[in-house]
This record gives structure tokens, C-alpha cells and sequence, in this order.
């Protein structure tokens, strides 16, 4: 009897062992193109939960998380396409990302519905992604860009706003968020004297300053990208005196941009999704060891899109996406244990007890239908040539 139990006990040590595996992560994300600078803190983000997960030795079975990086681009769909392409043929099952509007809906449509691919992006903000047809397999950590044109019609109006003019990038997020911008703050009675597109790319933005200036208006809108158009018709209305009252949408907002204008941008407004609360200190922790800025826009929020990847498995017990897309609600929301970062490990076990979690991470992450932020932001302003935090919405 006792060498039936013995061998039994090994049998069970050789399933166990054998139900390990390498679980591959991928980071799909704008380490090019107009959002480069804020690729890197976002993709550490990403990694530092990956390797939280990992090293914790609790997540299925002692299974590992490894991660690679692919390229977006942001702007080039077929790209980015091609790209996460080469993530899906070398293992990757699922990916944070990716990192802007088009190019997110691009590889959605082309690349994770046909190959059963779950994403969590952990910065695409387009409305269009709210109502996209995704096999239940696309999330993200940010809210609708129908939500912040809500936050930033409603801050224009405290600050004495009765009309602005409006410059967007040239594409998917840029027209979805000046839409949503300007029919907010007409809705609260505001006027919107112009609303235009710019490209990207671009030596010269005088023409596009110039139809903005005969506008006119309180301040300029700029929907655009930071290291991109955004800027170039930002310095060109500065240059010219067309506008000294700026706001800039979270597509602006990072340290590139006071490193760009510094002082000359003094008093203007900054809006990009944050969180308040105990989860931002933990993750600024969790940035330190890591060795990366927790202040990075959506660093935190990839931190979390990563986490809700791997604990969505954990609760289903399996790394297959098609059974990990369906716990991703329930872990994100109430009830349960709270778990904030640097807890990912206590997430682990509590699921393997098959104890309820809400987690709360790193921007007190509450998913709504179906499967996007409900939405928190951080307002800024520029003072003394640096970005200083007002406040919450």
C-alpha cells in the first residue's frame, strides 16, 4: 500500500511538472513614430508585471512569462500588422497593445481575432474601440476618448473657456477625440470656432497655424502626438503669436513636452488618465526597483494590462486566450481581494484557492462593457516651465 501511494505521489509530481510551461507575452507598442518617447516606460510597465508573475513561482504550476517587444509604429497599419504578425508565429498568445487607435484596430482585426490573439492595450483611446466586433478577445486599461472629451470640455468651461479652436492629428484617435471634444463643450455651451486635421511628418505646419489664428478662440486645442504635428503646430502658434493658451489632451502630455516649450507654455493645460490612491504609490515602488519613471503616461496602465493578461489565466487555470478572456471581467471588478502592485503573487495564490480578487493595480483599474476603463484623470498644468499635478477626474 505504501509503494501504491508513493508511486501514486510521484505520478502527480510528473503532471504538475509537466503542466509548466513558457508563456509568452507579447509588447506590442509605438517604440518608433510619433509616440516613441513614451514607449519605453509603457513597455517597462508591461515587463515589470511579466516578471513579477514570473518570479513569483505561483502562476500555473510554476509556469514562466517571458516577454518580446514588436514595433507599431503607431501610424503604419500594415506595419504593425506585420509585426505582431511575427509575435503570433513565434509563440505569443497574447500582447499588451497595441499603443495607438488605427494601427490597435488594424492588428485586431487582422491578426487577433483570426488567430484567437488577446490584447489589452494599454493607451488606445479611439470610441471606434468601444463598439468593434472582437470575439471578446480586446480589453484596455484606458478609457474612450468619448470620456476624456467630457473631462476636458468640462475643465475648458471652469477655466473661462466661452470658445477654442481645435487642431487634430490626421487619423483615427485624432478625429474621434476632436469630435468628442467639441460636441461636449458645445453641449455645455461653448463654441468651437474650428476644428482641423493635421499630418504628421510634416517640416512646415504655417498653413495650418494660419487657418487656426483667423479662428481664433480662447486657447488651442492640440489632439496631436508629442513628437510629432502636435508639436510642430504648437511651436509654429507660439512662434507666430497665434495662441498662448494651450490644451493638450493625453496624446501631448509627457515630459517631452515641457522639454519642448518649457515656460513659453506657462499656465496651459494638460489632461492624461491617471489614478489617485494607494496604487499609484505601490506602482512607484514597483518603478524604482524596476528602474523606470512611474510617472510615464500609461506606464502604470500597462503594468495593469499585462497583470489582468496573467491573472485572467491564473483564474481560468489555463493559458489557451479563448479561456482566459472570459475571467477578465470578474478579476477586474468587485467583489474580492483588492490587490494592488507588488501583490501579484498574493493575486496568484488567492486565485489558485479559488478566492475572488478585485484588482485594483496600479490605476484602480474598474472595467466596464465591454472590457475598457471606466476612466480616471490627472490634470495638469505647466508651471515653471515643468508639469504639475492639479488634480483628479
Amino acid at each position: 500500500m505504501k509503494k501504491l501511494l508513493l508511486a501514486t505521489a510521484a505520478s502527480a509530481l510528473l503532471v504538475g511538472t509537466a503542466s509548466a510551461e513558457e508563456v509568452k507575452l507579447g509588447l506590442h507598442l509605438g517604440f518608433t513614430g510619433p509616440l516613441e518617447s513614451m514607449a519605453p516606460d509603457i513597455a517597462a510597465g508591461g515587463e515589470a508585471a511579466a516578471k513579477e508573475v514570473s518570479d513569483s513561482g505561483k502562476f500555473l504550476d510554476g509556469s514562466t512569462v517571458v516577454t518580446s517587444r514588436s514595433d507599431t509604429t503607431c501610424t503604419d497599419a500594415a506595419a504593425s500588422v506585420a509585426a505582431a504578425e511575427r509575435q503570433v508565429a513565434e509563440g505569443a498568445k497574447v500582447m499588451v497593445g497595441g499603443q495607438c487607435s488605427g494601427e490597435t484596430i488594424a492588428v485586431l482585426e487582422k491578426v487577433g481575432i483570426p488567430n484567437g490573439v488577446m490584447m489589452i492595450s494599454p493607451s488606445a483611446t479611439s470610441p471606434a474601440l468601444s463598439s468593434i466586433e472582437d470575439n471578446g478577445l480586446f480589453f484596455r486599461t484606458a478609457p474612450s476618448d468619448a470620456r476624456q472629451g467630457e473631462v476636458i470640455a468640462d475643465l475648458m468651461k471652469a477655466k473661462g473657456f466661452e470658445s477654442v479652436a481645435i487642431t487634430y492629428t490626421n487619423n483615427d484617435y485624432g478625429k474621434g477625440l476632436a469630435d468628442s471634444i467639441q460636441a461636449a463643450f458645445e453641449k455645455l455651451g461653448g463654441t468651437v470656432t474650428i476644428s482641423a486635421a493635421h499630418d504628421d511628418g510634416k517640416a512646415d505646419y504655417s498653413a495650418e497655424v494660419a487657418a487656426l489664428a483667423a479662428a481664433g478662440g480662447d486657447a488651442l486645442v492640440v489632439a496631436g502626438y508629442v513628437d510629432q504635428g502636435g508639436s510642430g503646430v504648437t511651436r509654429g502658434a507660439l512662434d507666430t503669436g497665434a495662441f498662448d493658451m494651450f490644451v493638450f489632451p493625453d496624446g501631448m502630455v509627457n515630459d517631452a513636452l515641457v522639454n519642448n516649450f518649457g515656460s513659453e507654455i506657462e499656465g496651459s493645460i494638460g489632461i492624461n488618465p491617471a489614478a489617485d490612491g494607494d496604487g499609484p504609490a505601490r506602482f512607484a515602488d514597483v518603478a524604482s526597483a524596476g528602474g523606470f519613471d512611474a510617472t510615464g503616461a500609461y506606464a502604470a496602465e500597462a503594468y495593469d494590462a499585462a497583470a489582468l493578461i496573467l491573472l485572467s489565466m491564473q483564474a481560468a487555470g489555463s493559458s489557451d486566450p479563448a479561456m482566459a478572456k472570459e475571467k477578465v471581467m470578474e478579476i477586474a471588478n468587485a467583489p474580492g481581494e483588492q490587490i494592488l502592485p507588488g501583490e501579484l503573487a498574493k493575486g496568484l495564490e488567492l486565485l489558485a484557492a479559488g478566492t475572488d480578487i478585485d484588482y485594483v493595480g496600479a490605476s484602480s483599474v474598474e472595467l466596464v462593457e465591454p472590457g475598457e476603463s471606466a476612466g480616471s484623470y490627472r490634470e495638469t498644468t505647466i508651471k515653471d516651465g515643468k508639469l504639475e499635478v492639479v488634480g483628479f477626474h
